[in-house]
C-alpha cells in the first residue's frame, strides 16, 4: 500500500495509490478511515507524505560513508535533527542558500512512525512503523565543517525532500538497494544490509531518548558517494521496493 498526501483544489487529503489511481481516504492513515473518492495518480499534486513534528537523523550508519569522512564508526548511533520546515515533497525544489558554497545530496531510507512510540525494543519497533519513504538529507557541507556541529548545515528550508509516498508493504527494510542519481548518473549505491544499525534498532534507540509520534520520521543514514549539487541539477533517490524521489536544485 502506498500512502500519499495530495492537494485537491483548496484541500489537502490523504490517499492510497496504485499504478494509476489514488483512492482518497476520509481521515489520516494513522486513524480509522473509509474510502472517499478517487483521482488519477498521473495528474495528482503530490505533497510530502507526512507532516512530522520532528525528523530524527542518524549519522555515519554506513561504514563506507564514515570512511569517506575520515571518521570512525561510532559506538552508538549519532543523532541530529531536521526541523519540520525543511521538509518538501516529490518535485519540490531544493533551494541553495547563499550562506553555503557546497550543498550535498545524501540518499537515505526514511522510516515513518504510525503509533506513539516510547522505549520500545527493536522487535516491538517494527509494529510501530507505518512504512518507509525515500529521503534526501541535503547538507551544506562547508557549514557542517565550519560549525563543528550539524544544526545549521542540515536545517535550511527545503533540505529534507521526502516521498513520493509511504510504502507500507516492506516486510523487512534490512536489505534494500539505496541509490542516488545526479542528472541521471549514479552517485551512491549500497544496500541497507551494509548499515551498522538496522532501521528497527534505530527506532528503538531513538524511542529511548524521545517519544516518537505518528507521522514522525527517522532517517537511517547515507551510503558512501556523497557529493555537491549545483543550480539546475536534478537529483533522484531510488530505493528498492519503496519508490523514486526526484527534486530539482534551484
Amino acid at each position: 500500500m502506498k500512502v500519499v498526501r495530495v492537494r485537491v483544489e483548496d484541500d489537502v487529503r490523504y490517499g492510497l495509490a496504485d499504478d494509476s489511481t489514488i483512492t482518497l481516504i476520509s481521515d489520516e492513515p494513522f486513524a480509522a478511515w473509509e474510502p472517499d473518492g478517487t483521482l488519477p495518480l498521473a495528474t495528482a499534486h503530490l505533497l510530502p507524505p507526512v507532516t512530522p513534528t520532528k525528523v530524527v537523523c542518524v549519522g555515519k550508519n554506513y561504514r563506507a560513508h564514515a570512511a569517506e569522512l575520515d571518521s570512525e564508526v561510532p559506538e552508538e548511533p549519532v543523532l541530529f535533527m531536521k526541523p519540520a520546515t525543511s521538509v518538501i515533497g516529490p518535485a519540490g525544489e531544493i533551494v541553495l542558500p547563499e550562506q553555503s558554497k557546497r550543498v550535498d545530496y545524501e540518499a537515505e531510507l526514511a522510516v515513518v512512525l504510525g503509533r506513539r512510540t516510547h522505549k520500545v525494543t527493536p522487535e516491538e519497533a517494527k509494529h510501530h512503523i507505518l512504512g518507509y519513504m525515500c529521503a534526501n538529507d541535503v547538507t551544506a557541507r562547508d557549514l557542517q565543517t565550519k560549525d563543528g556541529q550539524w544544526t545549521r548545515a542540515k536545517s535550511f528550508d527545503t533540505f529534507c525532500p521526502l516521498g513520493p509516498w509511504i510504502e507500507t508493504d516492506v516486510e523487512d527494510p534490512g536489505d534494500l538497494l539505496v541509490e542516488c542519481y545526479l542528472n541521471g548518473k549514479v552517485k551512491q549505491s549500497a544496500r541497507t544490509s551494509e548499515m551498522t544499525w538496522h532501521p528497527w534498532e534505530l527506532v528503538s534507540f531513538v524511542s529511548g531518548i524521545m517519544t516518537l509520534l505518528p507521522g514522525d520520521v527517522v532517517l537511517t543514514g547515507t551510503p558512501a558517494g556523497i557529493g555537491p549539487m549545483k543550480r539546475g541539477d536534478t537529483v533522484e533517490v531510488r530505493i528498492e521496493g519503496v519508490g523514486s524521489l526526484t527534486n530539482r536544485v534551484v
